[in-house]
């Protein structure tokens, strides 16, 4: 049982001034008796090594190691895992309601914070705690069962559990997983559909439910759930990225497109994943489709070299010769000894006629490269 007021509690908050502000605010309530003090999620951690607590309440964004990645490290420790969590943020988000189902967060608290909300939501935390629901239970005693290897065992506490709460997306959820480990993927399926009819903001088990499809083959049948899960979570990107180039492969090229237009639409246009994308289309010869998408990273990024030989590679592809020279040459300008630029240069002046430029490039190749077999082929041909 936990005591309100003599319970340990840990506070882990970049912000000085909110580290501040929750200790004269629990001091005012009278709540726990020892406060420790953390100001990131790796330090919160070390801190748990060697007190132990009670409660924690931990902000979402911080440096380095941020809040949700601190509750995945607690959520994985056997010794750690049942500590009630309180996570607070300033931002009224839906990756943050995604975060609080994937790590069982207790609740959570937007800044800023009032000293009735905070009192409130301490107390019917601790409340179930003390007193778990009988749902709980069960699936305290589900969870003891699959480590145990019992899986049947879990199943069935988790049924009972879901008895007690049908419309829990997150029971659903986790009798759906304890089907899938015993092969039965369609009562697998079966749990998973239902969590998100109840529960239309369930990415987790959306994003199980794509798994499952991918492991099926049924590629379009999983872009269709990414397309879901996109609109609800900015969580998934490189998830939906990876099955993006394996509608490409198998040619479900239309359903690619429109995962990708929704990636680069929702992520707003990130460079890293932007280039991703870059790469995969080029990679499976998606010239017409990736055209529009290298122009505008150019933009905003004119000194990007290997994005510039990139974007020459596309134009030259998709027939547009003078903007695949004006990009090539760029390149050729700053790296004067890449051979592959070159080697696209001549390319373009033979095949436009210009033989005396197409060997001015051959030549500058030869230089670098006496012995290049492909450079002396192509002087002979002209």
């Amino acid at each position: 049982m936990i005591d309100i007021k003599t319970m340990t509690i840990l506070i882990v908050d970049d912000m000085k001034s909110m580290r501040l502000t929750l200790r004269k605010m629990l001091r005012n309530l009278e709540i726990g008796k020892e406060l420790l003090f953390a100001d990131n999620g790796k330090s919160g951690l070390n801190v748990m090594k060697n007190y132990s607590c009670d409660l924690l309440i931990v902000d979402w964004s911080m440096p380095g190691m941020n809040g949700s990645r601190m509750l995945a490290n607690v959520r994985r420790d056997k010794d750690m895992r049942d500590i009630p969590v309180i996570m607070v943020t300033a931002e009224n988000e839906r990756d943050i309601v995604a975060d609080v189902a994937e790590y069982e967060v207790e609740g959570y608290l937007l800044k800023p914070l009032t000293l009735a909300a905070l009192d409130s939501k301490i107390k019917s935390v601790v409340e179930a705690v003390n007193h778990p629901e009988k749902a709980k239970l069960h699936l305290l005693e589900a969870r003891a069962c699959e480590e145990a290897g019992n899986i049947q065992g879990a199943i069935d506490e988790t049924k009972s559990a879901l008895r007690l709460k049908p419309n829990a997306s997150r029971i659903l959820r986790k009798l759906g997983l304890l089907y899938l480990q015993t092969q039965n993927a369609e009562m697998g399926e079966k749990c998973l559909q239902k969590a998100v009819a109840v529960n239309r903001q369930d990415t987790i088990s959306r994003n199980h439910l794509a798994k499952l499809y991918i492991n099926r083959r049924a590629f379009k049948q999983a872009a269709r759930v990414y397309m879901e899960i996109l609109s609800f979570s900015t969580r998934y990107f490189d998830s939906a990225v990876q099955l993006g180039e394996m509608l490409l492969i198998n040619e479900f090229r239309n359903e690619a497109r429109t995962l990708f237009l929704r990636i680069l639409s929702k992520s707003r246009f990130n460079r890293i994943l932007r280039e991703r994308i870059i790469d995969i289309c080029l990679d499976n010869q998606e010239y017409e489709f990736v055209a529009e998408i290298v122009t505008d990273a150019i933009k905003e990024n004119p000194s990007n070299l290997d994005l510039l030989y990139k974007a020459g590679t596309v134009y030259l592809e998709t027939g547009d010769q003078e903007k695949a020279m004006e990009c090539f040459v760029k390149v050729d300008n700053k790296r004067r000894g890449d051979i592959n630029t070159k080697f696209q240069i001549a390319r373009i002046h033979i095949k436009n006629k210009r033989i005396i430029l197409a060997d001015d490039y051959l030549n500058r190749i030869l230089r670098i490269d006496p012995s290049n077999k492909e450079a002396l082929e192509m002087r002979r041909q002209i």
